[in-house]
């Protein structure tokens, strides 16, 4: 099994885990922009990619998706994290480019009606919508709003802010 880290900071070295990142001061593996097509891999090479809090910092989230499923073997997984557009830390990073929702990647999936603005296709194996803080939050708010996501974003956000998004989406090739 082979993994790639995109953004991956200060992570370290492991077995078959590749280390991308823009900064060479955290040593990565390989120092890549992610805004630069082609990535430096061939076709099919991971089995896994790691894009946990990068993807809200990336200028064309289509484009980077595209690239990622590319380089993933037939039946890989994308795990992503993102801030939920309801958390402040989503709007405190001037570095975000865009605050993200439960649905944010269902346009990569033949079942969307707008799936034609991307080729890259994947499918959705898990997201949830994660809390922090108090008891209530992380439990009957968490499982509310993880039940009736839609419900959640277009009335509760704002009212219960969420804290991250997590997301498993498997390569369709």
């Amino acid at each position: 099994m082979s993994i790639l880290s995109v953004g991956c900071g200060r992570k370290q070295k492991q077995p078959n885990l590749v280390r991308l990142d823009i900064s060479p001061e955290v040593e990565p593996d390989i120092v890549w922009d992610l805004e630069k097509m082609p990535y430096p891999f061939k076709d099919s090479t991971f089995s896994e990619i790691e894009c946990f809090d990068v993807i809200e910092h990336l200028t064309n989230i289509p484009n980077n998706l595209q690239e990622f499923h590319r380089i993933l073997k037939p039946g890989g997984l994308l795990k992503i994290t993102t801030p939920h557009f309801s958390c402040a830390n989503s709007y405190i990073d001037p570095t975000h480019k865009w605050h993200l929702s439960y649905f944010s990647f269902d346009y990569f999936s033949d079942s969307h009606s707008l799936s034609y603005y991307s080729k890259a296709r994947y499918q959705i194996k898990y997201r949830h919508i994660q809390f922090q803080g108090g008891r209530v939050n992380r439990s009957v708010i968490r499982r509310l709003a993880n039940k009736f996501p839609q419900t959640y974003e277009q009335r509760w956000a704002w009212i219960f802010p969420a804290w991250y998004v997590y997301f498993e989406l498997e390569a369709i090739k």
